[in-house]
């Protein structure tokens, strides 16, 4: 009981007071009051750690369906017109999660049913259509998954009357209302989600599938302007794909996010090393101290051009927290050896600003870019040798405290390099070398022994 007590803040108390004060002005059952401060302090216990999960935005969203319902039932519209699924479909979409949705349907729920005559009918048909819509679009990645689910949604509500009213359809116009309902909230749902991930500084997976369209404008402009780094961005988000699946992170963010991780080398493209196949290297004249500005530039002007482009926070995070505050290891060691024995080099000025990953997709992504920017320069890599490289670097970057803010466990990193290894292994395989064309044209002229022998018994057979 008294680590329980610890738990609970002094705000959520204060928070709670607030709500039941409302209520009682507001003349709402005091009962509601009581439900509500009893989610709020289960969610404060559970502490799911959530994205942009915060207070204020499921009270924003508790309150659209609370809004929406208390309007439909005063004008006196049959709770059949009720929209119970609009709600419970945001809150899995924009948060991901199940549990919070099914909190959520539950407070909506027993809120709307306090408004109405009917208050059982209200409570299940709320609760039923908001956990069935829920789990039908957990996860969802296109938007006629949501079309789909509306359908479901249409088919559950009629049948969950029909249940109710023992078997028997008394009035047709109540099941059709019921029917429609579900499709249209489905079509306000894929209007309305829009807003909402820019109301929470968001990004659903639906929003995340659009950008990995290879058509979007900052990723041609990678493929004209910087083809090396496009490349490399697409390997890199490739392993970290593969990598938060073993981690049970969020995939499709890693993948996307490492996609547009890299955007601010667009800038100056010539002075990273990938893109500078067939030119000198632009380092060559320049000071260690120009040099470390010219690469350390990159994420501030990535974050320049991913506001330009209107790219969504999650996103901006990837290109902030890509390189942490590490250290910008060739330059520094160049400016030591260029200084004077009276004169020292400070290792703050070439580390980059960060912050550092506080996300494990960005954790990932951070890995995962230092591990294929040091396998490109494996001369003769083979399994063995890459295996060393990607357990040294994540070492590296661990005792460097650069996932001092994420999440990632020792367990999971061992998986990642696990992961890593795998794919690279596949990405810098060996082949088999073939013979030159010129042998074998000239094997296919000389005729073998075999062939000789049986031509001179065939000559002695025909003369």
């Amino acid at each position: 009981m008294t680590k329980l007590t610890e738990k609970i803040s002094f705000k959520s108390i204060i928070l709670g007071a607030l709500v039941l004060i409302l209520s009682y002005i507001a003349q709402i059952n005091l009962a509601i009051a009581i439900l509500l401060i009893v989610l709020c302090i289960y969610l404060e216990l559970r502490n799911l750690k959530i994205k942009n999960c915060s207070l204020p935005n499921l009270t924003l969203l508790y309150l659209s369906a609370v809004t929406s319902g208390y309007i439909l039932i005063k004008h006196n519209f049959p709770i059949y017109y009720i929209p119970f699924s609009i709600v419970p479909m945001l809150t899995t979409l924009l948060f991901g999660n199940l549990e919070i949705s099914l909190l959520m349907t539950m407070a909506s729920s027993v809120t709307i049913a306090s408004f109405s005559g009917y208050p059982l009918q209200t409570t299940v048909l709320s609760l039923t259509s908001g956990i069935v819509s829920s789990i039908l679009v957990l996860g969802a990645r296109k938007r006629n998954t949501l079309i789909r689910a509306g359908i479901l949604i249409a088919v559950f509500q009629v049948l969950t009357l029909i249940f109710m009213e023992h078997l028997q359809i008394i009035s047709i116009e109540r099941h059709t209302i019921l029917f429609i309902n579900g499709i249209v909230s489905s079509i306000i749902v894929l209007g309305v989600l829009p807003v909402f991930e820019y109301l929470f500084n968001t990004a659903t997976n639906i929003s995340l599938l659009e950008l990995a369209d290879f058509h979007h404008p900052l990723l041609q402009r990678l493929i004209q302007e910087a083809p090396g780094t496009y490349h490399h961005s697409l390997i890199v988000g490739n392993l970290s794909e593969n990598a938060c699946r073993a981690v049970g992170a969020n995939a499709l963010l890693a993948r996307i996010g490492a996609y547009y991780h890299d955007i601010g080398k667009l800038q100056k493209p010539e002075y990273f090393s990938e893109n500078q196949a067939n030119i000198e290297n632009k380092h060559g004249d320049l000071a260690p101290t120009m040099s470390k500005l010219v690469i350390m530039n990159h994420v501030k002007e990535g974050v320049e051009l991913a506001k330009k482009y209107r790219l969504s926070p999650p996103l901006i995070d990837f290109i902030r927290q890509h390189h942490g505050n590490s250290l910008v290891y060739y330059f520094y060691l160049r400016a030591l050896e260029k200084t004077e024995e009276n004169q020292d080099v400070e290792e703050e000025g070439f580390r980059y600003p960060g912050p550092k990953p506080n996300t494990k997709e960005t954790a990932i992504v951070l890995l995962a870019d230092s591990v294929e920017a040091a396998a490109r320069s494996l001369k003769e890599p083979n399994p063995g040798k890459i295996g060393e490289l990607v357990h040294k670097i994540i070492n590296n970057k661990f005792i460097d405290g650069q996932l001092d803010e994420c999440e990632l466990t020792l367990k999971d990193l061992e998986k990642i390099s696990a992961v890593f290894i795998r794919l690279l292994c596949g990405i810098h395989h060996s082949r088999t070398s073939y013979p030159e064309s010129e042998r074998i044209e000239n094997n296919h002229k000389k005729p073998s022994k075999e062939n000789s022998h049986l031509s001179g018994e065939n000559k002695k057979d025909n003369p």
